[in-house]
């Protein structure tokens, strides 16, 4: 570069970063032990991708946005310990007699510089890359190492196995155990995480055992282990969740944490006695601290300025509903993450806690002391908050307090599992909740639902059928030259099609007009009908919005909305 450029100005120029933001950043810097950059990412929302590629601009460097995924240097990688690259943020992309490419996110680190030079004894040369594709890269290298789950069927043969050893390793990628046991379920572990799965099914049947990953709300079978492994993979599993593997008559559940490609996952077990065995379903719950944003989660603009009105509200309740893994509770956490300020007591009560956040106070739900929803939610009560998260609703006591909670100056979140946003509202005059009483707690209510990422690598556009445009009940009608998205399927979405998955939402605030129908007893179809008067988008109009943007498909809206009609 002919001169040197502040890392602020390049901001500006780049990313449209307000001069306003950096004035404000450098001045915390001045009292703060951090560097801009931090700064940036950590207070105001700057992704890793915008000031890794600023800072491959200010030092005149090469810039990846994405790294090959085989390294042409696996010996070099082998030498090195998992924890060492990612603790660095190194990736060693190619090596000659006398360089060594390396792949790194922050260019004024110079240990791996120096630690390299010395072990390889070759000069090396840097190049910038996003820290999440370093980490994708490192990840994706060991876990080739560790070998796929499958890969590990043939050892299941052996017998006399100690299934009562100890996962040893912290990182299972790193595991050595030659037990082909506690590696064949250390394999099935790792490759659940690195495909994204947030279940795993062990469902046995008279003849074999069928092993299946639910991968963005789809069930698919992964692999069919022998036999006779059956029972010591069942055993291996409950060993250690901590369950009696004596026990076979009767359900069981348990839990245990391990660390997988440099990830916290909690990972929760169920047992069910079946015809032909226990049956075992392990969901996957990854222990994020990161950030979470209304924009990262599918909502549009306006979406997002009218829930930002309504979650900054002194007191009331602020409802998301929907059914059971529609992503309810991350939406949640996201409006927490927007209000969590040192000005502000926030306080939780969740079963299962799904992520950490910084400086909210969260609480387990534990049935087996008796701390419910509702007792927790009365405990929460005497430590002066905020900010109330109610995990769920579930019985007439809990939305009782949540609803005296409101109406005593208290801004309360939670969920319920209804169909749509209307069905909220009726749901808890069935709780035996007074309907005036509804009318002044609940502010608004979310129904949400989550539609599968077309693969951006595979997708195509294409004119959908009549008689797939026939089902959208003439919302496509007056539209026949609309052009739509699918994709074929490719090695980057393992030939599925999807990757990923974003929210489809309608919002139902609370107006004039609902609040009399509510106190006149309104059915909540007549309340639906108010409200998209109002200029509700129902959640198939919604859908259809991502699915014109090829973010989706016509079949995946269609999929996840045919019971909303």
């Amino acid at each position: 570069m002919s001169s040197w450029q502040k890392l602020g100005e390049i901001l500006q120029q780049d990313v449209s970063l307000p001069a306003q933001t950096i004035e404000e950043a450098l001045q915390r810097q001045q009292q703060e032990s951090q560097r801009l950059g931090q700064i940036l990412q950590n207070s105001y929302g700057l992704s890793n991708s915008d000031l890794t590629r600023a800072l491959a601009k200010q030092f005149d460097l090469d810039y990846l946005a994405s790294l090959p995924r085989d390294s042409g240097v696996s010996e070099l990688i082998n030498r090195l310990p998992l924890e060492y690259l990612r603790e660095q943020c190194i990736f060693p992309l190619q090596m000659s007699d006398t360089l060594l490419h390396l792949a790194i996110t922050d260019p004024a680190n110079s240990t791996p510089l120096n630690d390299l030079t010395t072990l390889t004894g070759r000069r090396v040369v840097i190049c910038l890359a996003p820290e999440e594709e370093i980490l994708r890269a490192i990840n994706h290298a060991y876990a080739q190492q560790a070998g796929e789950a499958s890969d590990l069927t043939p050892d299941l043969d052996g017998e006399g196995e100690d299934l009562n050893s100890s996962l040893g390793p912290t990182d299972l990628l790193d595991s050595s155990d030659e037990a082909p046991i506690i590696r064949f379920v250390n394999g099935l572990l790792a490759r659940a995480c690195r495909e994204r799965a947030s279940d795993i099914h062990l469902e046995p049947y008279e003849v074999e055992m069928i092993i299946r990953y639910r991968i963005d709300g789809v069930l698919y079978e992964i692999l069919r282990p022998p036999q006779k492994a059956r029972a010591a993979i069942i055993s291996r599993i409950k060993i250690m969740a901590g369950l009696n593997i004596a026990e076979k008559r009767l359900p069981q559940d348990g839990r245990f944490r391990v660390r997988i490609a440099g990830r916290d996952v909690d990972v929760r077990v169920s047992s069910l006695p079946t015809a032909f065995g226990e049956r075992l379903v392990l969901r996957l719950l990854e222990k994020s601290s990161s950030h979470i944003e209304l924009a990262q989660i599918g909502l549009d603009e306006q979406l997002r300025q009218q829930i930002d009105q309504l979650i900054r509200q002194p007191h009331g309740i602020f409802l998301v509903t929907g059914p059971t893994g529609s992503g309810k509770t991350t939406t949640l956490y996201a409006a927490l993450s927007r209000l969590n300020d040192q000005t502000k007591n926030i306080i939780t009560v969740e079963d299962p806690i799904e992520y950490q956040l910084n400086g909210v106070g969260q609480i387990q739900v534990n049935p087996k002391i008796d701390l419910t929803f509702a007792a927790g939610l009365r405990s929460i009560l005497r430590q002066d908050p905020d900010i109330i998260m109610v995990g769920e609703i579930r019985d007439g006591e809990t939305a009782e307090i949540a609803v005296q909670s409101a109406l005593t100056g208290h801004m309360v979140f939670s969920t319920l599992h209804t169909n749509d946003a209307a069905g909220a509202l009726t749901r808890l005059l069935d709780m035996k909740i007074e309907p005036f009483l509804v009318s002044s707690a609940v502010t608004g209510i979310l129904a949400q639902r989550l539609v599968r990422k077309l693969c951006p690598d595979c997708r195509s556009s294409y004119k959908p059928s009549t008689d797939l445009i026939r089902h959208f009940s003439g919302l496509l009608s007056d539209q026949p030259d609309l052009q739509f998205f699918r994709s074929t399927g490719c090695d980057s979405c393992q030939q599925i099609g999807y990757r990923g998955r974003t929210g489809i939402y309608e919002l139902l605030l609370l107006t004039d007009e609902i609040r009399e129908l509510l106190m006149a007893g309104a059915d909540a179809a007549s309340i639906r009908q108010a409200a998209q008067k109002s200029g509700m988008l129902s959640l198939r109009e919604d859908g259809l919005k991502k699915a014109k943007t090829g973010e989706t498909s016509l079949e995946e809206v269609l999929r996840v909305t045919r019971v909303d009609g």
